[in-house]
């Protein structure tokens, strides 16, 4: 029990440590090393300077005194702001709310409700992110592994050579089939939305809102099947085509198994931790959404967020959107060490 437990503090300390560089990066990244910090000082240096300017109360001043109030001035809002020390200094200070999830407000972006907190921002649009892109995730997780493992056991039929000949279709992104999809479903046959979320105005009743929404995702969904299908299932074939050939397989076809049984227990069971590990890891990612395909469906996500963010040099918004996603992803490694020690005997500390 205290070797376990060693282990897995030396694996939480080991996943923070990597959070915090991970974080810290980005806040660099996302101030540009100090250079958005600078174009705020000079943006609230030219604001201050104009209302001196306009304000008729100081036209006695002489230009000595309109400087030395205008400095006054600049200085206590930039105290307030924060961005009276060196970059160095700040970013250090941001690390550390960032890692205690104190995500501060945003610089120029607002919630759908308002508020300028950042926390706000993110959890308003993770919930249409997750309806979304771990939808579509989940959906494609599970047809390829189930007919990647029904392609294993029918190696060289039609539909195997058929999937192996429509896998490099995949290569092209499911944002290019989003288009092509609002071409033929909306331009040409008007028969589902352009996108967005939900009709306006909202359906009256509860039932046709969840109609209306399941309308809207039907196009961003299709996108992402067609982009994702036939080279996850050719993958997941080759790689159950690995395992059907062991030993202990032949052996348990020889023994008269049904093919059911030799699937399930024989092949499934013994790849089931990198399975897990791609599923969990994939469900994660889906969370943060997709910029391209958001901006085309209009789908209000996480992804349009970060693109607006990106956009507008938010740099709160882009770190609190990483630090949430990196505390994600490293909760979730974790995780798969207990999953790993449960479902393969092999596993030990």
């Amino acid at each position: 029990m205290i070797k376990i437990l060693r282990y897995f503090l030396r694996r939480i300390a080991v996943l923070f440590i990597t959070v915090a560089i991970a974080v810290y990066l980005t806040i660099v990244i996302a101030n540009a090393g100090g250079y958005i910090d600078k174009l705020i000082e000079t943006e609230i240096r030219m604001n201050v300077a104009m209302s001196i300017k306009e304000n008729p109360t100081l036209q006695g001043y002489t230009e000595e005194q309109k400087l030395k109030l205008m400095e006054s001035i600049v200085k206590t809002q930039l105290k307030t702001k924060g961005l009276d020390k060196p970059f160095l200094i700040r970013s250090i200070y941001h690390l550390k709310n960032a890692l205690t999830l104190d995500l501060g407000t945003a610089m120029w972006m607002t919630s759908d409700s308002g508020s300028m907190k950042v926390k706000n921002i993110i959890l308003e649009r993770l919930p249409l992110t997750i309806l979304l892109f771990t939808t579509a995730t989940v959906l494609i997780f599970f047809i390829n592994l189930t007919l990647g493992l029904k392609l294993s056991q029918k190696y060289g039929s039609f539909l195997d050579k058929l999937i192996v000949y429509l896998s490099p279709l995949s290569v092209i992104p499911g944002w290019f089939y989003g288009i092509f999809l609002l071409l033929i479903f909306y331009s040409w046959l008007h028969i589902l939305p352009h996108g967005g979320f939900m009709d306006f105005p909202p359906p009256p009743t509860l039932f046709e809102k969840i109609l209306s929404v399941i309308r809207h995702m039907i196009l961003p969904l299709l996108a992402w099947l067609i982009s994702s299908i036939f080279v996850g299932t050719y993958s997941e074939r080759n790689f159950f085509l690995i395992y059907s050939t062991e030993d202990y397989v032949e052996v348990a076809r020889a023994k008269g198994l049904p093919p059911k049984d030799v699937e399930r227990k024989y092949i499934l069971r013994p790849a089931l931790p990198p399975i897990i590990t791609s599923f969990a890891l994939s469900v994660i990612s889906s969370w943060m959404g997709a910029i391209i395909t958001e901006r085309i469906f209009s789908w209000p996500g996480l992804g349009m967020v970060l693109s607006q963010a990106i956009g507008m040099f938010d740099a709160p918004v882009i770190i609190g959107v990483t630090v949430i996603y990196a505390y994600l992803l490293a909760g979730t490694v974790l995780l798969l060490d207990f999953i790993y020690a449960i479902i393969d005997p092999r596993v030990r500390i």
